[in-house]
């Protein structure tokens, strides 16, 4: 779809500048298109993937280095197709050096998505964009064994992003941090050669950090997290916590967004039953993945933290990525909302590939009963056709709070 949009863009200038230059009279005198300011130009550069912005080169003797304005690059996965489709995949180092030695601006803005490179050409590579005053760098690879980012990265001291997948994440000794970093997020990222927290101390400014999937044998400290006080989205894994999310939550005053990663996290009976000292109306989404619907005590927990989040609007549950049926699973007592508890200010909640169980069924009446606002539940079921029927069924039994809710049923 994107390729297409793309070919229509350059096929609309290619007609614009023959129309232009057929008309040409005392009445149109100038190429309008070749002259429009050089901001107007890399603006229409940058919504078109990065080949057919070089090819924007045989529109005319003007556009000739137009692309060489650019200062955002996305080499991803529609670049890779673009090679492999011309049998250039082999030559893509060359292509791509080619392209960065006849840039002539700063690059603010670059997607990495890259394979097939020696750990010699990604050296090159961030070392030319360390020069370039990069600020917004996404990084993700596809080899195996995980690539050890090239130091240069940590010279890049003008980055506001940075989004890294499927790499060795060290920082070196003596590494001050990124002072002007707004957003940090690190998938499937093994980080090393320091203390997580006191890393995450160095980035002052940060207002959005993920860390959900992270490969990190130590514990990210409670007094390091507080320091950010300007978190205003977080994501992690309750396993890399050396405490309980509600003291987390406590000393985050800003934060909007919140999600958790159950996996892997130990949580007794005492620990669920944990009361929030007051409630945290800034909360107003929270994403609570891999939770076992099995285990009654994680379920408790969760809707510890729900109730206790009376502004929360939406809410995204996800059980574990591989979905194991429990022979013998706990049950959650959940009270009647009607009774013990206030309204909640939910809008939307979406479940993914649940099977349908008992403690399910309940959680969804709980959240139908208790959201008088609610607009929208969305269910994805993970389950075959008859089993789907059952669980539709009583679904259509439950009682909603809100005269206008949907079920998306899927």
């Amino acid at each position: 779809m994107e390729f297409n949009i793309c070919q229509t863009i350059i096929k609309y200038l290619c007609l614009c500048l023959i129309f232009v230059r057929l008309m040409a009279s005392e009445f149109a005198p100038e190429d309008f298109i070749s002259i429009m300011p050089d901001n107007v130009i890399t603006n229409i550069l940058h919504r078109l993937p990065l080949q057919d912005a070089v090819r924007t080169s045989i529109l005319s003797r003007n556009w000739r280095c137009k692309w060489t304005m650019l200062n955002e690059l996305a080499i991803d996965q529609n670049f890779f197709v673009y090679l492999i489709e011309r049998k250039a995949i082999n030559s893509f180092w060359a292509i791509i050096s080619k392209v960065l030695l006849y840039l002539n601006s700063a690059i603010t803005k670059c997607v990495l998505i890259l394979t097939l490179l020696e750990p010699e050409d990604i050296h090159h590579l961030i070392m030319f964009l360390s020069k370039k005053g990069i600020k917004d760098l996404t990084l993700t690879f596809w080899s195996s064994p995980p690539v050890k980012l090239p130091s240069h990265l940590f010279s890049c001291l003008e980055l506001t992003h940075l989004n890294i997948t499927r790499c060795c994440f060290n920082p070196p000794p003596g590494f001050r941090g990124f002072p002007n970093l707004l957003s940090l997020e690190l998938c499937n990222v093994q980080f090393g050669g320091s203390d997580l927290g006191e890393f995450l101390t160095r980035c002052p400014l940060l207002e959005i950090l993920d860390i959900g999937y992270l490969s990190y044998t130590g514990s990210v400290k409670l007094v390091d997290i507080a320091k950010l006080e300007n978190l205003k989205r977080l994501s992690l894994s309750l396993c890399h916590m050396d405490t309980n999310v509600f003291e987390l939550v406590s000393n985050l005053p800003k934060l909007q967004e919140l999600g958790l990663d159950f996996q892997g996290c130990s949580l007794t009976k005492s620990g669920a039953k944990i009361k929030f000292s007051t409630a945290f109306p800034f909360i107003k989404a929270l994403n609570l993945t891999r939770i076992d619907s099995g285990d009654g005590t994680m379920l408790s927990c969760a809707l510890e933290m729900i109730r206790n989040f009376p502004n929360l609007h939406t809410l995204e549950i996800f059980p574990p990525t591989r979905h194991v049926d429990d022979p013998n699973p706990v049950s959650i007592p959940i009270p009647s909302p009607e009774v013990e508890y206030s309204m909640m200010e939910l809008r939307n909640v979406v479940f993914r590939f649940i099977k349908g169980s008992e403690n399910e069924i309940h959680l969804i009446r709980y959240f139908l009963a208790c959201s008088p606002s609610l607009k929208k539940i969305e269910i994805l079921c993970d389950c075959h056709y008859g089993e789907r029927l059952i669980f539709a069924r009583k679904l259509l039994k439950l009682h909603r709070a809100s005269p206008t809710a949907e079920i998306d049923f899927n």
